[in-house]
């Protein structure tokens, strides 16, 4: 089979697997280096060191794995209509947990990929790579200055799966920018935690604050987090993009039924365990 067969059965098995989009970029050397390490010295990274370790294997995808030629790159839709309640959980929150369903999925590419003499490492928002400048690469869409990954057919509401393989397969070419003079996610941010467009200061970041800071909330952003209960689709509501947004077609991801924020609130650890078990909600 030629690489272009193979990245045609590829696409076609993404598509029966549940992903909406799929692309394939080369192997770049020093990717995203210069952007990446001034981020990190700025301190946007807030508490999460994690981003700061390996920052020569985020940015030089060989280092992961050596033979690698080609990297997949993969979205699934995750939007829905949030429900009407009190306390806002973002959308990507609101079923299961993404994680494991993706990987598995990711794990049946590769095990296709591995029949025809590859070597892969997937990966679902847990390894050293950088999923959207990526994902730009790959022609899936691109960067917005909110700094999240825009594809013009399904907007922003994605999850980004990743594959690296020692198979060379047709890159697609990137994709241009389309946001022109538009700065409606900037400006509705109620934390200013955009610097400057394309630019995310996490630390001043609802999501972040609401998700991976430890300990209490700064007094400054209390007020402006409002209703957020857990993370923020604020800069993406607004995007005119999202209008071609479609509702997502995995099971998954429907919306739990969770009771209002006053019953919640009166829960112990062990009711709410039991309520949000199996999300990304459980590990807070």
């Amino acid at each position: 089979m030629t690489p272009s067969a193979q990245k045609q059965s590829l696409a076609q098995l993404a598509s029966q697997l549940g992903f909406c989009a799929f692309g394939v970029a080369p192997v770049p050397k020093e990717f995203n280096q210069e952007f990446y390490y001034k981020w990190i010295a700025d301190h946007m990274h807030g508490e999460m060191a994690w981003m700061a370790r390996d920052p020569e294997r985020r940015t030089n995808p060989e280092q992961i794995l050596p033979s690698a030629k080609s990297i997949l790159v993969l979205a699934m839709n995750y939007h829905q209509e949030a429900p009407d309640r009190r306390g806002n959980i973002a959308q990507y929150a609101l079923g299961k947990d993404y994680h494991r369903l993706i990987l598995k999925r990711l794990k049946q590419l590769c095990t296709q990929m591995r029949e025809w003499g590859g070597e892969q490492k997937p990966y679902v928002d847990t390894g050293p790579v950088l999923e959207k400048p990526l994902a730009a690469l790959a022609g899936l869409g691109w960067q917005a200055k909110n700094t999240l990954l825009i594809n013009k057919e399904n907007g922003q509401f994605l999850f980004l799966g990743i594959i690296l393989t020692s198979l060379e397969l047709p890159a697609d070419p990137p994709a241009k920018d389309r946001c022109g003079s538009c700065s409606r996610c900037l400006d509705i941010c109620p934390t200013k935690a955009f610097p400057a467009p394309y630019q995310l200061d996490a630390r001043r970041c609802i999501s972040y604050l609401t998700i991976e800071h430890k300990g209490p909330i700064p007094l400054e952003f209390r007020k402006p987090i409002g209703n957020h209960l857990y993370g923020c689709d604020d800069c993406l509501d607004v995007c005119p993009w999202n209008k071609w947004a479609q509702q997502t077609k995995e099971a998954n991801f429907q919306a739990r039924n969770y009771p209002d924020l006053r019953e919640m609130l009166a829960w112990n650890e062990e009711t709410f365990a039991e309520h949000f078990n199996g999300t990304p909600i459980k590990r807070t």
